[in-house]
């Protein structure tokens, strides 16, 4: 989950890292004037947009007076950015600087581990600008600043902006594992004249699965029904969330529409990837990519068919999950062939392919087969079983 510019840097001065003073300003530039008040010039007009790249697509303006202030309003609000409609701006003074840095968390899922990287050239272009230094970090409490000071130093920073950096960091760092992000980077930190360490912009990236502990942040920013990659979500995606939520037995509901005719029930990990990918590599145009798992019910599996058949272009579903032991199979079975038959429609026709072996399989089998659902056991690859669903949904489209 992503934040906006202005939302992460809220968070930034709750950790205590210094940041300028903005004023939002959405609606148009007449609406505008009120807010602003008696602006300090120069000041920066900044788009709120969740893209990278503003000041090169023209998201970011300066203005040295009120009239060019109003004129860089009218232009920004309302306009699109990489895609994305501006219709918040973030009016805030321009700060001056001596130099600029780059300095960010990440989490590296392959070392299991929260990771620090720090740059000496900060700002645009800052993967092109120059050799960055990183290091894994712990992020047990207490939060301690002396892996931050040996990175910092291994970059040459020294003397008093070494120990202001490293308190910046150590802030930083908290600021991550308060609000369990995946991300939390500033680019650019500059050092103005006065000898102050300032975040002129931020990207916070926040664990969706972990937005349930942070009711403070979700009801402040209104997070609840904010997609997790910025794109505005279909009916279809928004009614499978609705599913989901409605009962707190297992995953069933995670849905993101693809224009094919295909619908899939997919899951197991890695595996809902696998067979997402397979189907796709056997000429099949998925309709949906939506992950199931953790013993659904029934009634959830049910009506996440239903909705998936409710696409006039989706002709069959194939449901294909890796062996599983936290999943009953009967359930899912029962869930996919109760949804189709209270469509007034036949699971036979219905149901290009079954592939979950695991618990209760057999009185998941028996049931596929009263009905003549083509169904597979664990002897049936996943790579096989999508073949199966191309086929079974009548091959390339």
């Amino acid at each position: 989950m992503r934040l906006y510019e202005h939302e992460g840097k809220a968070l930034l001065e709750r950790a205590g890292i210094r940041v300028p003073k903005g004023t939002l300003v959405s609606g148009s530039a007449a609406d505008a004037g009120p807010s602003l008040g008696a602006a300090t010039f120069p000041v920066a007009v900044k788009s709120q947009v969740l893209t990278g790249g503003r000041m090169k697509a023209g998201g970011i303006a300066f203005a040295e007076d009120a009239d060019q202030l109003s004129a860089e309003l009218t232009r920004l609000l309302g306009s699109e950015i990489s895609g994305h409609r501006v219709e918040t701006l973030l009016v805030e003074p321009k700060t001056q600087f001596d130099r600029e840095f780059y300095l960010g968390i990440t989490y590296d899922s392959a070392a299991k581990s929260a990771v620090a990287v720090f740059s000496q050239a900060g700002g645009i272009d800052v993967e092109q600008a120059g050799a960055a230094v990183k290091a894994e970090i712990p992020l047990l409490l207490p939060a301690s600043g002396f892996r931050f000071k040996e990175l910092l130093a291994s970059a040459g920073l020294q003397g008093r902006l070494l120990s202001g950096m490293t308190g910046v960091f150590t802030k930083l760092a908290g600021l991550f594992r308060d609000n369990d992000c995946i991300l939390a980077e500033i680019n650019p930190l500059v050092l103005t004249p006065e000898g102050k360490l300032v975040a002129l912009d931020v990207h916070v990236e926040l664990d969706d699965d972990a937005l349930y502990r942070h009711g403070d942040l979700v009801k402040r920013f209104g997070l609840e029904g904010r997609d997790a990659d910025a794109r505005e979500r279909s009916p279809l995606e928004r009614k499978a969330e609705e599913i989901d939520s409605a009962d707190h037995r297992g995953v069933a509901g995670r849905m993101v529409e693809f224009p094919g005719n295909l619908g899939l029930l997919i899951g197991g990990g890695g595996a809902s990837l696998t067979a997402f990918d397979a189907v796709q590599r056997h000429g099949g145009k998925p309709a949906n990519y939506c992950e199931i798992g953790g013993n659904p019910s029934v009634w959830k599996v049910k009506e996440l068919t239903k909705l998936l058949l409710s696409r006039k272009d989706v002709e069959r579903i194939a449901v294909i999950m890796n062996v599983v032991s936290n999943t009953r199979v009967d359930l899912v079975a029962r869930g996919v062939v109760k949804g189709i038959l209270e469509l007034g429609l036949d699971p036979a026709e219905k149901i290009a392919i079954f592939r979950i072996p695991g618990a209760w399989e057999e009185d998941g089998f028996s049931l596929l087969r009263k009905y003549g659902v083509p169904y597979a056991d664990r002897t049936v690859s996943i790579d096989q079983a999508a073949k199966m669903a191309v086929a079974g949904a009548g091959g390339e489209r």
